[in-house]
């Protein structure tokens, strides 16, 4: 006899069907999103290769930019100092000679004929102060220039920068002093650099003061570093020169500087050497109320210990 079917045995039939179809139809959904899912990662992959590849092209591109500027610069470099040594023979010939006519060597020179030996005189010592200027700027861009340090006084240095100035002194308007350092210990750095420096920051000072003075100073800070400062009651810079003042041939425009030669590498050559010394260089300044220009260094270069 067949087997008999109850109305319950029918529906769990049903119900059992019904559950199949679910289950397939879930799996399919799952089935579905994780083909989309795998369609997006590829395509993220893919880009993100694609992004790979541009970076590294970029890379390439700038490692070759770097090295062309690399190679423009020591180019630069080596023409600077090319040029400055072979204006340096024609310079000293020039000074040598005017010196000679200064002396009478060869006779008396008349009142007008003195006038013009003394200017091209101190025509010439301007030229010679820019290639000189020149010369060291492409000394430290090859990374040529060789650090000196020892140990020495402040009073000392002061001392040998009074001396070097005092025979330019040409304005009598003008007063050049130089503060007697206080508490500042003995210092172990590289005291021409360092003199060089000052000498920058002076000459500037004494070019742009028609009148008053200029103040040199020295003061031990909290951080085991010595500030020197360079103040004076000249013709101010401007607010929007102050960021500027210190790169490569840039110069204040003002009608002082139109009567003035210069290279306007002096500043950016005390920029770099401070630098090299371990220290910065920094400039406050209104105009019409006078600059101070200061350069602070440690006391003790590469951490040398006192003797």
């Amino acid at each position: 006899m067949p087997p008999s079917w109850s109305c319950g045995d029918a529906e769990m039939a049903a119900t059992a069907s019904i559950g199949g179809d679910g289950a397939v139809s879930a799996v399919s959904a799952l089935q579905a999103t994780l083909d989309a899912r795998t369609a997006q990662l590829a395509a993220l992959e893919a880009e993100l290769e694609e992004t790979n590849r541009g970076v590294v092209a970029l890379y390439a591109e700038l490692d070759t930019q770097a090295q062309q500027l690399r190679q423009a610069t020591e180019l630069k470099s080596r023409f600077l100092s090319y040029m400055s040594h072979e204006f340096r023979t024609p310079i000293a010939s020039i000074r040598s000679l005017t010196r000679l006519l200064l002396d009478r060597v060869d006779g008396p020179l008349s009142e007008e004929q003195e006038r013009q030996v003394r200017f091209i005189d101190s025509t010439s010592a301007e030229f010679a102060e820019m290639v000189d200027d020149l010369l060291d700027l492409a000394k430290v861009e090859a990374g040529r220039v060789e650090i000196s340090p020892a140990w020495f006084e402040m009073v000392d240095l002061f001392s040998a920068l009074r001396g070097m100035f005092k025979p330019v002194l040409t304005n009598p308007a003008v007063h050049l002093v130089f503060e007697e350092p206080e508490d500042v210990p003995t210092l172990y750095t590289d005291d021409r650099k360092l003199s060089q420096i000052l000498r920058n920051f002076i000459s500037n000072a004494l070019k742009f003061t028609p009148r008053g003075e200029v103040r040199v100073a020295a003061k031990l800070e909290a951080d085991e570093r010595v500030t020197f400062s360079v103040s004076d009651t000249g013709i101010g810079i401007a607010p929007e020169f102050h960021q500027t003042i210190f790169e490569d041939f840039s110069q204040v425009q003002s009608p002082l500087q139109k009567r003035l030669r210069g290279t306007g590498l002096g500043l950016s050559l005390s920029r770099k050497l401070a630098e090299l010394l371990g220290g910065s260089v920094g400039l406050a300044s209104e105009p019409g109320k006078g600059s101070v220009f200061h350069v602070t260094i440690p006391v003790r270069l590469h951490g040398a210990s006192r003797p």
